[in-house]
């Protein structure tokens, strides 16, 4: 069986179920021919069979199974009644079944045998065309004796003789008798199905088990006992391999779920005009069976959505060059301990403009809101409640409710999902949600006397910013807290200050957890980290649930209840901007590549921008500390002279206002760009510092003069992106040429 596909051993294990029913159900039938429910039962076992064994192509299956469902048919319609005969020919096809499933199960394939004699004699009794054997002798093989299975709630009835060429392959060999290879086992009997609550069950006994680890491993820490160590040592490794085993049988392959969307998806694109694929990537991937429980439904939908909205008409799709077939692929893989789940398909893709008019038209934000939204921020709508880009109201969507309860239930198991559109050549739905919602690794942090939980899978890494480098590392930008890390700007963000709780007096070390949650990367400041440890999520009470700092609680080893941080929920709530996407585009990288920017006031209330990667530090200077050598405007930074070059005076020939270059700067302050020319830090005097923001800068519109790689739209204002060398080298020339 190890070659065989997991598909092909799931039918090999159901169909022996629905053999050994129908045994029973067989010998129950002869006692009640007319139970209704009974022969009803019956039929849809070997129906299913039949069906399943075509969709493997198992030809000679199908074909015993469809000689019986025939016969079958006609006594569940009342068309005929059982008798004996029938009940002998329904046990002997019963065999046949047995030993073909036999044969694959050990084989991978059907062996080369004769079933038509059987076939025929179930058509014969299904059209009413047999013959009684002494009214009708015909050339046929000598009568053979049909051992009938016994059922354990009916008595064996005698051996009856049958005057057809059927031949019986009992279920079991004769006492006695060895097994002929390939009978007497199967797969069915190393599986056994549990119902879900007995596992679910076990699941909360191994969590209570691991609790009790915890404990036991914190309190025989501090003892110098090395029997006590040993045994807790072997407890750990036990209750650890526990739980691993009982995870695994929680643990469905999320095909399971995905088994039903190309049927989903060929009705749809039928009842719309549509042609439409579907292709599977990853069907292996396994999830918690809770897990693929709650996210079936949210699947489904955005299915739905993208042959609804995404694939266009196939004459549209060949006006645009592309073949009238659309495509929708499923993409599922594990990421540390996440599962990312992928729908994309290469139709439209999402229009931020006409997203953005019809938030507007439906109230979900305002014209003022729109217009300062960029494209990114713009496709994120279609998450919003309420809303919906449908012209009408159809039984497929219209209703303004999907998407927004899709990303509700996702959220509410702890994951995330987010969307990339590539307009004109399709979108891409990410989901990204948790291997399991019981048991997760986590690392225990302290903040004012309390701790607090971060699950595992949303930490990057542990920074500790030393007391004499926190002035350097951690800058201001208006008022946000920022932390400079291998020359990326993070948004900071303190736990305590947002638990409104009271942090320890200062002076020391800074510690910072990286985290990185819905491509969102941000510093918590904490005021300790203590380790990592599997900790049992418990669920919050109802009272709590409008809390999304929480995602859940947990008891840790000395009994006392810790909370664990959502850093979704905690990013939402601290407000804090995006400054590295790690998944802006799909997985397939064909989504857009984000660069961040940072954005300031130009002369005229015009934008300008500069990429951020450019930028090493952001400083605030007074007019007063400003120094001359000759004609060039030096200021002392950090143990050096560093040069200023004022941005808009070199640009000054083709603005409105060329009398008035330093528009836009704040009276008797600078601020200031620090870039690094080589080992020269310069200072760029720019106009009033707004934001940071992330753009696709790949496709920008043309330059307007020199200086200038460009121009974009940012949140509704044309902004020009500044080049910086060509200032230098305008403003410095020698120190560009060096």
């Amino acid at each position: 069986m190890g070659d065989l596909d997991d598909l092909v051993k799931d039918f090999l294990v159901e169909s022996h179920e629905n053999l050994d029913r129908l045994d029973r159900d067989f010998m129950a039938m002869e006692d009640r021919p007319g139970d209704k429910e009974l022969l009803a039962g019956v039929f849809r076992a070997i129906h299913t069979i039949k069906g399943t064994s075509g969709f493997f192509g198992f030809s000679r299956l199908q074909a015993v199974c469809h000689a019986g469902e025939n016969l079958l048919s006609k006594l569940r319609d009342g068309a005929l009644v059982l008798d004996g005969d029938m009940s002998t020919a329904l046990l002997a096809m019963g065999d046949r079944v047995r030993s073909l499933l036999s044969d694959i199960e050990h084989g991978g394939a059907e062996n080369v045998g004769d079933d038509q004699p059987l076939i025929e004699a179930l058509h014969a009794l299904a059209t009413g065309s047999h013959h009684a054997p002494a009214a009708a002798p015909v050339a046929t093989p000598e009568p053979v004796t049909v051992p009938v299975p016994v059922a354990d709630s009916a008595p064996a009835p005698a051996p009856r003789v049958v005057a057809s060429p059927v031949e019986a392959h009992p279920p079991h060999p004769p006492e006695g008798e060895p097994a002929r290879s390939g009978e007497g086992s199967s797969i069915a009997d190393s599986t056994l199905r549990v119902d879900v609550r007995l596992l679910d069950r076990v699941m909360n006994l191994v969590g209570e088990l691991v609790l009790a680890r915890n404990r036991i491993l914190q309190e025989s820490g501090g003892i110098r006992h090395a029997g006590l160590s040993n045994a807790a040592t072997r407890l750990d490794q036990l209750t650890t391999e526990l739980q691993e085993g009982v995870m695994k049988t929680r643990l469905q392959p999320i095909g399971a779920v995905w088994q039903k969307l190309p049927r989903i998806v060929r009705d749809l694109s039928k009842s719309l005009g549509k042609q439409i694929r579907v292709e599977m990537q990853g069907a292996e991937t396994e999830l918690d069976k809770t897990i693929i429980e709650a996210i079936k439904d949210p699947l489904t939908h955005m299915v739905r959505n993208s042959v609804d909205h995404g694939v266009e008409m196939p004459d549209q799709r060949v006006a645009a060059g592309k073949p009238a077939e659309g495509r929708i692929t499923l993409r599922a893989r594990h990421d540390g301990g996440q599962v990312v789940v992928e729908i994309d398909d290469d139709g439209r893709g999402i229009d931020p403009g006409r997203v953005k008019a019809k938030a507007v038209e439906k109230g979900v934000i305002s014209a003022e809101q729109a217009a300062k939204m960029s494209d990114r921020e713009a496709v994120t709508l279609i998450f919003a409640p309420g809303f919906s880009t449908a012209e009408q109201v159809t039984s497929i969507s219209g209703r303004g409710v999907g998407m927004d309860v899709v990303r509700t239930n996702i959220e509410r198991i702890g994951g995330t999902v987010d969307v990339a559109s590539r307009p004109g050549h399709g979108a891409t739905i990410m989901v990204k949600i948790p291997l399991t919602l019981a048991i997760i690794p986590a690392l225990i942090v302290t903040c004012a006397g309390q701790r607090f939980a971060i699950p595992q899978v949303s930490l990057l890494e542990l920074v500790s910013v030393p007391a004499d480098k926190v002035a350097t590392q951690i800058e201001s930008v208006y008022d946000a807290r920022v932390l400079r890390l291998r020359g990326q700007l993070l948004p900071l963000v303190d736990l305590a200050g947002e638990l409104r709780l009271t942090p320890p007096p200062g002076g020391g070390p800074v510690r910072v957890v990286i985290l990185q949650a819905d491509h969102r990367q941000y510093g918590l400041i904490v005021d300790g980290v203590q380790d990592t440890q599997e900790i049992v999520v418990k669920p919050l009470g109802r009272q709590l649930d409008g809390i999304e700092v929480f995602s859940g609680a947990t008891i840790m080893g000395d009994g006392r209840v810790a909370l664990i941080i959502d850093p979704v929920g905690l990013a939402k709530r601290a407000k804090v901007a995006s400054r590295k996407d790690a998944g802006s585009g799909s997985a397939g990288g064909s989504g857009p590549v984000l660069t961040p920017l940072l954005v300031f006031r130009s002369p005229d209330d015009g934008r300008m921008a500069v990429t951020l990667a450019a930028v090493n530090r952001l400083e605030e200077l007074r007019e007063d500390q400003i120094e001359r050598m000759g004609n060039q405007e030096v200021i002392q930074y950090r143990g050096g002279i560093m040069p200023l070059v004022r941005v808009f005076r070199v640009l000054a020939e083709r603005r409105k206002n060329p009398r008035n270059p330093d528009a836009g700067v704040k009276p008797g302050t600078l601020p200031v760009v620090v870039h690094a020319h080589g080992d020269q830090m310069i200072g760029l005097v720019v106009g009033e510092i707004l934001d940071t923001v992330e753009e696709d800068i790949t496709a920008l519109r043309p330059a307007t003069r020199p200086g200038i790689a460009g121009c974009l739209v940012v949140r509704g204002k044309v902004t020009e992106l500044l080049t910086i060398d060509h200032v230098v080298k305008a403003a410095l020339p020698a120190l560009a040429e060096a």
